[in-house]
């Protein structure tokens, strides 16, 4: 297929950059720079230096900003976050444009640290600024880069359980995952751990903090590692560029396992998920249970013909922003919608029942109906249920119900 594949781990610090198949990648400063004289736009270090010889007005906290509605103030012109965020990522996508002589993106799938409905639709709508059809571009988290990233790697780095430490400035993330295999479905879980006792990379430029930064991750990875048998370990984020200050955490880790130092860990887990979008049959057969995927299934009962069956609405695993169906029903003299929620331990599942409050009263099997279903996160649905009648004999009403169905 004709045009890039490429993966992109957008945070306020830095993003980083990764193309499938290629081996450069590129890390740059996730700040923006607008000229005080003219529209000229610079990015990473290119801003920084612009900034510095006071020739532009530079923005940072780019994903901060799109998240609290904010607006920055340029040359008497008012720029939103999301405009600038647009600008960004526009020139992000020209260095794997430029390095590799291409200009058309195929697949563009951008990873974060915290996916949400207000940052994933932001970021759609820079597809459209971008030209990019909406159906090519994929919102992951951090945590799904890092599942695809691994399952990418030979099979004996994931055949128990793998780590993954993130640090970078003031965050320091564990992330853990494990292949389940079972005789209906084979699945892929994982989660994440914030540590409380991040740190300022700073600190790392003496001899004195580099022994404290030291100590911290061995605490935290004996308690991590303990009692567990680990197939690999990962290292990420700039505080891994290099690893000569932590010496007794990485004799710590390398102790019976794997270690692998990948700086842009995130950009290329993203990569290989373009790679797959791309194909017909997916190279990664399994459920994913991790954030931005669904770990609940939504399903109700209905009659085909004359047989009675269950239709599976939402299930294990489905990536919940792209989760959206809308589907027609006839009610056979129902007075409510009947939800079965049912999580991964099926001893939790429950009855979830909206009643259609203010819909006409007609005769069975004379009331079409229009349900149309949508995730507002991982843990919450939204259900849009309308009446459209049944042809002239009874005319649809203006019957709505809107309800939010917490998982």
């Amino acid at each position: 297929m004709d045009g890039l594949v490429i993966g992109l781990d957008l945070n306020d610090d830095y993003t980083r950059i990764s193309c499938y198949d290629e081996e450069k990648s590129w890390t740059i400063p996730t700040v923006i720079c607008r000229k005080k004289q003219e529209e000229v736009w610079l990015a990473g270090e290119d801003a920084y230096a612009c900034t510095l010889v006071g020739e532009g007005v530079i923005v940072d906290k780019l994903l901060k900003m799109v998240r609290k509605d904010g607006t920055s103030t340029i040359g008497g012109i008012r720029y939103t976050g999301r405009e600038l965020l647009n600008l960004f990522v526009r020139k992000m996508l020209e260095y794997p444009m430029k390095e590799f002589g291409e200009n058309e993106v195929d697949q563009l799938v951008i990873s974060l640290q915290q996916v949400d409905a207000k940052m994933t639709d932001t970021l759609m709508y820079c597809a459209d600024f971008l030209g990019i059809p909406r159906e090519k571009v994929h919102v992951i988290s951090h945590m799904e880069s890092f599942v695809y990233y691994v399952l990418s790697q030979k099979k004996d780095l994931w055949t128990n359980q793998v780590g993954l430490f993130d640090l970078s400035n003031q965050r320091l993330c564990y992330y853990e995952m494990k292949v389940q295999r079972g005789l209906r479905r084979n699945m892929v879980q994982a989660d994440s751990e914030n540590m409380e006792e991040a740190f300022n990379l700073d600190i790392l430029d003496s001899p004195s903090g580099s022994r404290l930064a030291d100590r911290i991750l061995c605490s935290c990875g004996e308690r991590l590692l303990s009692k567990k048998l680990f197939s690999s370990i990962f290292l990420t984020g700039k505080g891994f560029d290099r690893t000569d200050w932590a010496g007794e955490f990485m004799k710590l880790v390398c102790h019976r396992k794997k270690v692998f130092a990948e700086p842009v860990l995130f950009a290329r887990g993203a990569a290989y998920k373009g790679a797959d979008c791309q194909q017909s049959t997916t190279s990664y057969p399994y459920i994913f249970i991790c954030e931005g995927r669904l770990k609940t299934e939504v399903s109700m009962r209905v009659m085909r013909g004359q047989k009675e069956g269950w239709l599976v609405l939402a299930s294990y695993g489905d990536n919940w922003y792209e989760s959206k169906s809308t589907m027609d029903f006839i009610l056979d003299d129902q007075s409510e919608i009947e939800f079965t929620i049912t999580p991964l331990d099926s001893k939790k599942k429950k009855l979830v029942r909206i009643p259609l409050t203010g819909f006409p009263k007609r005769p069975p099997r004379t009331t079409r109906i229009q349900m149309s279903l949508a995730f507002l996160d991982e843990r919450t649905m939204v259900t849009v249920i309308r009446d459209k009648g049944f042809g002239e004999l009874f005319p649809a009403s203006d019957a709505v119900i809107k309800q939010e169905v917490t998982l």
